[in-house]
């Protein structure tokens, strides 16, 4: 989860792509014998171009979806610079109260009721 001035980073999952459409929290899986915060690193390179600094981890969910299984590790970080999206994917800062304006995986929602305020 990237942060800035108080907004969060989502990018949307491509067409062809594994629950395509959807927003996510740029990252992606590790490699072989990579930690969790080594893969975040790499993949936020290779999607948006810029070096990230991994900070605390937030939480990891466990999800089995219809086709797959996953574990999120995920960790709150700042980046050096500017992202681009370098995949073509869509890119916003949001607001985490306006998280839930986006849909995202179910494999999310969990974290997204720790990221957006109680009213």
């Amino acid at each position: 989860m990237i942060e800035r001035d108080g907004a969060i980073l989502i990018t949307r999952r491509p067409p062809g792509t594994h629950l395509a459409g959807f927003w996510e929290f740029p990252g992606g899986k590790p490699h072989p014998g990579e930690a969790p915060g080594q893969a975040l690193r790499r993949e936020i390179a290779e999607e948006l171009g810029v070096e990230a600094r991994v900070g605390d981890k937030i939480e990891t969910i466990d999800w089995e979806y219809a086709d797959k299984r996953v574990r999120l590790h995920f960790f709150r970080c700042t980046v050096s610079g500017e992202p681009r999206p370098l995949e073509g994917q869509e890119m916003k800062w949001v607001l985490p109260e306006d998280l839930p304006r986006y849909e995202f995986p179910a494999a999310d929602a969990a974290l997204l009721t720790h990221l957006t305020p109680k009213h």
